[in-house]
């Protein structure tokens, strides 16, 4: 594929930048709902609650984070940054990908179980154990997102490991 002139470039990163950012502040709503979620005094609340949490998920961590990883995927074909060429975005990599099967494999599960077992029993919900440990891994889980989505953006901005070296340039250089 060939590469992107500047202007699409920077619309394409703008773009990527703007889905980060999207699933960055969607992902500490979540936590700030998950938060009031331990205090809620009414059944329909607890419901509430929880399903607003699923809903952000459903409708804007899930197409965010989608977006982010195209969006990347794009700029590491027709840039200069490539896929291994750079640490930082090897790191980003391992990062993204181990933050999209935890929220598809743990956190994802745990709040649309949450949110049904509040459905169907309201604030006796709280003495549920099954509810409790899902409701206190959304709000765990949503901080540990949270965190390790701001890592990634400071790495994307600050690019703190170079390039990488290659065995074959080495050998020539010798």
């Amino acid at each position: 594929m060939p590469k992107l002139s500047i202007k699409q470039k920077n619309w394409l990163l703008s773009a990527h930048v703007s889905f980060a950012a999207l699933w960055t502040g969607t992902v500490l709503s979540m936590f700030l709902l998950s938060l009031r979620n331990m205090q809620a005094n009414k059944g329909d609340a607890l419901y509430a609650i929880n399903s607003a949490i699923n809903l952000l998920d459903d409708y804007i961590v899930i197409p965010s984070a989608m977006g982010a990883v195209i969006t990347a995927t794009f700029l590491c074909w027709t840039t200069n940054y490539g896929f291994t060429k750079f640490y930082w975005v090897i790191v980003k990599w391992i990062l993204t990908t181990g933050l999209i099967i935890f929220g598809t494999f743990w956190l994802y599960p745990w709040g649309n179980t949450a949110e049904i077992i509040s459905a169907q029993e309201g604030l006796q919900a709280f003495k549920n154990s099954i509810y409790s440990f899902d409701t206190r891994g959304v709000l765990i889980g949503s901080v540990i997102q949270f965190l390790c989505l701001v890592v990634i953006i400071g790495i994307s901005v600050i690019k703190p490991w170079g390039r990488r070296t290659i065995k074959e340039k080495q050998e020539a250089v010798s």
